[in-house]
């Protein structure tokens, strides 16, 4: 067959296809990531999707399953077109997904018994049946024992699992699976497969369930009942397995691939090095004794003992949550061992060590990198960190672009590439420095046969050519056997370690992955967790009968309550549940939620002081009269004055002012005493610290006030006839404030900022945090509305922002001691008004966001600055303008905030706030319609 991308010629299908693709596109900016003429695929029982990494198969896959927005073209599935929105949501109910990545679609907060509760509750289902078939999914996983265990600590085989269950927990008709046994050991794979066969066969009695999957695994495709093999976005073939190898003219599947993804991608994958036997007696460059390391009563890695010598490749083999990754961050001093020895290159690692960490590279499982910068970004600040010179870094950058194929990409981000391209990028950043130990934690983790064909050439280069020692992990076979000398880990410990040839003929095994399982089952410890097994099974048929379940008796159909309003309030329900058991288990949001509110208030509260009082000043007297000092004992009496040492010159005033000490400085001058005497007006020099316009404005009235009451009294002394013609005086009395107390005027207004800014950011966050870990795609094939999701996700922190309400009152009343005059029912139904319209405006903040980063920024400015400037907070509405004015009358917090001050120092009741009460009522809808209307329903 020709490489060149083409679509296929029409096949003549059954009607009761699954789905028709018909010119069907999809683009990300410029890029055209997808481009189907005419696909059909078949109402069969598995269906593949092959081909190499960035080819569009994961795009496909959400447009299939309705979680990604149509572009162009139409895409029929199980009967209907996908842009019919009433078809749509009722093919949610009939579609389970599992996205790409080990558990991305679980929430770790929760255990696996709660994750499966909280997709039975989103769906509706009565507590009978989410009880019965939880028991019935977890038996058949072997997941039960850990039903109590939360998702985040679970194995990667495991964390599949638990998704897989969570995705056929509504007994779905097509299942979508996107890699799903990426990053997870043979073992459980065999197992995964075997449980998705034995799944299939119990539906087959009632209504059959197709299966699609994008995998990168030739060995699974090879049993599947159709393929589709893509390139560049394009379909270059389909049909049954036998079909595409006789097409291709190939015996093996994973050569036939190869044929059909196209002659330039062969050429890549036609690469052939020499692997010479490491030398014996090259000098060790990892040694580990004993090496031990337990996080509380649990042993992750149990005094293993490790020795890789220069120049070698040692693979690092085992079954998932054996400590793998655990043994990796204890040779790099990210993890200190709790018994045993370690040294790398000569040196016992520590962190704190940047001389040897510049002589190691480190490439994690996951991807490390930051996602906000650009792919050459990542490589200029890592060979910055590194300490490259500017030559240097330039010349790395290059070398890497070039040779890590990544020129084409230098300018996108990562979250933009696919798998295959953003491990290229952790493999160039793990060697840009020029590293003599490569420590590689399953580098080709899901990536293609293609991709993972380069990944070892580059391997075999770097060890062979630059004799750099690479540590590398795998759950491939084939790539064990390409390894000088292996380990094979499980259960914490190191069962064998030598060639791959020694540890297959010590079992008497047909392959290593045979011996694999051999040793495994031969250890001691127990076999991989949440596995089934029924004694040694040598041939991987036998061993796929491990994961069956058993048989149970027969299920009632889904039971869901049968009014329409109930089904919606117990889907949203079901996300107020787990957002609320999230956020109580997560320290620093509910940190934040709960004290935060309470430290600002005592920060801003002291902090935010209006009073002058007791400002220093300091007096130049240059007269030294009894009237002068009479004068300046005047002022010292004021209680807005605090008096300091005297001056000694007009340069000791100029330094005392510049330096802050004082506030004031009064000079006397010459002969004040006599001139007074003689009925002169002599002038008194009053200098003011002018740095604060508005504080030397109150200084100055001070002083003048001060000034004018020592006159009067001297006058009253001299009698009635000194004394000037007053016919009335004007007594000003403060009727709410009567001590004018800048904290019976703050603490009232720093409530209602308080209150709208940490609620709405905690909403905003609940969101945006789904999007960045991918959990959002429940939402986007689930069968909740956009305003199901979204009050569900704000009722939590509508109850948290009351209780912080409560917190703030109750701290103003009995810490600040402001008297609470009001109603204290205007005061709650204000507050639970105020929040939801937070809480409200948080979301809104969330629907069009992405980033977390970019939500506390955006929502903090949107709320903070509002509230102190357009509210009325500092200065009074009456006097804003223009926009300013326009924002002071809709903002809620104008209105709560008369509320606070109100009840506080006003004694104001429900009567009295009829018209800011309905200004925060009418809030809440339109901030909630505005968040529904912005909220995406399908990934665009």
């Amino acid at each position: 067959m020709s490489g060149q991308a083409r679509s296929p010629a029409p096949r003549e299908t059954a009607p009761e296809a699954l789905a028709r693709f018909r010119e069907v596109g999809l683009r990300y900016g410029r890029r055209e990531v997808l481009d189907v003429a005419r696909l059909e695929l078949p109402a069969v029982g598995m269906i593949g999707l092959i081909g190499p990494d960035g080819v569009g198969k994961s795009s496909l896959l959400a447009l299939l399953c309705g979680a990604r927005a149509l572009q162009r073209g139409d895409i029929e599935v199980l009967g209907g077109s996908l842009r019919d929105a009433r078809h749509l949501s009722h093919l949610r109910h009939r579609v389970a997904y599992m996205p790409q990545g080990l558990g991305r679609s679980l929430y770790g907060g929760l255990s696996v018994a709660e994750n499966l509760e909280f997709f039975g509750r989103q769906r509706g289902f009565s507590r009978s049946w989410r009880e019965q078939r939880a028991r019935e999914l977890l038996r058949a996983t072997g997941l039960e024992p850990f039903a109590r265990r939360p998702a985040a600590t679970l194995s990667g085989g495991m964390k599949q699992k638990l998704a897989l269950c969570c995705a056929l927990l509504h007994d779905p008709d097509l299942l979508v699976l996107d890699e799903p046994t990426t990053g997870v050991d043979p073992l459980s794979r065999v197992q995964f497969w075997a449980l998705i066969r034995d799944i299939r066969q119990q539906r087959a009695a009632e209504r059959a369930l197709t299966v699609v999957v994008a995998t990168a695994y030739m060995d699974e495709a090879r049993d599947f009942d159709w393929l589709v093999a893509m390139n560049s976005g394009r379909v270059v073939a389909d049909g049954t397995p036998a079909e595409l190898l006789e097409r291709s003219a190939c015996a093996d599947l994973e050569q036939a691939f190869v044929q059909l993804v196209g002659a330039r991608a062969h050429a890549r994958a036609a690469f052939e090095m020499p692997a010479p036997p490491p030398r014996e007696q090259a000098a060790p460059v990892v040694e580990a004794r004993g090496l031990c390391r337990r996080f509380g009563d649990f042993t992750a890695v149990d005094h293993i003992d490790l020795s890789v010598r220069q120049g070698e490749i040692f693979g690092f083999i085992g079954s998932n949550g054996c400590g793998k990754t655990t043994t990796m961050k204890m040779l790099t001093g990210l993890l200190e061992p709790s018994e045993g020895s370690v040294r790398v290159l000569g040196r016992t690692p520590d962190a704190r060590d940047l001389a040897t960490r510049k002589r190691v590279g480190y490439m994690t499982q996951g991807f490390s990198l930051w996602n906000e910068l650009s792919v050459r970004q990542n490589l200029e600040l890592h060979a910055r960190l590194f300490g490259l010179s500017a030559r240097q870094r330039a010349a790395a950058v290059e070398q890497a672009a070039e040779r890590f194929e990544l020129r084409e990409v230098m300018e996108q981000l990562p979250a933009r590439l696919a798998l295959g391209q953003r491990q290229r990028l952790s493999f160039a950043v793990a060697t840009l420095h020029g590293p003599e130990l490569l420590i590689l934690d399953e580098p080709t983790s899901g990536v293609d046969p293609l991709a993972r064909e380069w990944f070892w050439h580059q391997m075999q280069v770097l060890a062979r050519r630059d004799g750099v020692t690479v540590f590398v992990s795998t759950h491939r076979m084939s790539e064990a056997q390409r390894c000088d000398r292996i380990a094979l880990m499980h259960a914490g410990r190191v069962l064998a370690s030598g060639t791959p040839g020694e540890l297959t003929e010590a079992r008497g095994a047909a392959s290593l992955e045979q011996a694999f399982v051999q040793w495994i089952e031969a250890s001691p410890g127990k076999a991989p967790e949440g596995a089934q097994r029924r004694g040694p099974a040598p041939e991987p048929e036998a061993r796929a009968e491990a994961g069956q379940c058993a048989r149970q008796p027969p299920r009632q159909p889904p039971s869901r309550p049968p009014w329409l309003l109930q089904r919606s309030l117990t889907r949203l329900f079901s996300h107020s549940w787990r957002e609320s058991l999230e956020l109580l288990r997560d320290p620093v949001r509910a940190s934040l939620a709960l004290l935060g509110s309470v430290l600002l208030m005592v920060i801003m509260g002291y902090g935010i002081n209006l009073d002058v009082q007791h400002l220093r000043f300091a007096v130049l007297d240059r007269d030294g009269s009894t009237l002068s000092r009479d004068y300046v004992r005047y002022f010292a009496s004021a209680r807005e004055f605090s008096e300091r040492a005297p001056l000694r010159s007009d340069a000791d005033m100029r330094r005392r002012l510049r330096d802050g000490e004082l506030a004031l400085a009064l000079e006397i001058p010459p002969h004040f005493g006599r001139d007074l005497q003689r009925g002169l007006s002599p002038e008194v020099g009053a200098w003011v610290d002018g740095s604060m316009p508005a504080r030397a404005e109150t200084v100055d009235g001070f002083v003048q006030a001060v000034h004018a009451s020592w006159l009067a009294r001297r006058a009253a002394e001299r009698g009635a006839q000194g004394a000037p013609a007053q016919p009335a005086d004007i007594e000003i009395r403060y009727r709410y404030n009567p001590d004018v107390s800048s904290l019976v005027a703050m603490v009232p207004a720093i409530i209602p900022l308080l209150l709208i800014m940490i609620p709405a950011m905690l909403a905003a966050l609940s969101v945006v945090r789904e999007k960045e870990l991918g959990s959002i795609l429940n939402f986007y094939v689930g069968p909740a509305t956009r305003l199901e999701f979204l009050l569900g996700k704000q009722l939590p922190y509508v109850a948290l922002a009351l209780l912080n309400a409560a917190v703030l009152w109750a701290w103003a009343r009995w810490v600040f001691g402001v008297p609470f005059r009001g109603s204290t029912a205007a005061f709650a139904l204000g507050s639970l008004l105020y929040v939801i319209d937070a809480t409200a405006l948080g979301l809104l903040m969330s629907s069009f966001l992405r980033t977390q980063t970019a939500a506390i920024f955006a929502t903090t400015i949107g709320t903070v600055l509002p509230a102190v400037q357009f509210s009325g907070l500092l200065d009074p509405t009456s006097s804003l303008q223009g926009l300013a004015a326009w924002v002071g009358k809709v903002y809620p917090t104008t209105h709560y905030l008369i509320v606070s001050r109100g009840t506080f120092s006003k004694g104001l009741g429900l009567g009295d706030m009829g018209p800011q009460m309905f200004a925060l009522l009418l809030g809440a809808p339109v901030l909630l319609g505005a968040g529904v209307a912005l909220l995406r329903r399908q990934e665009r």
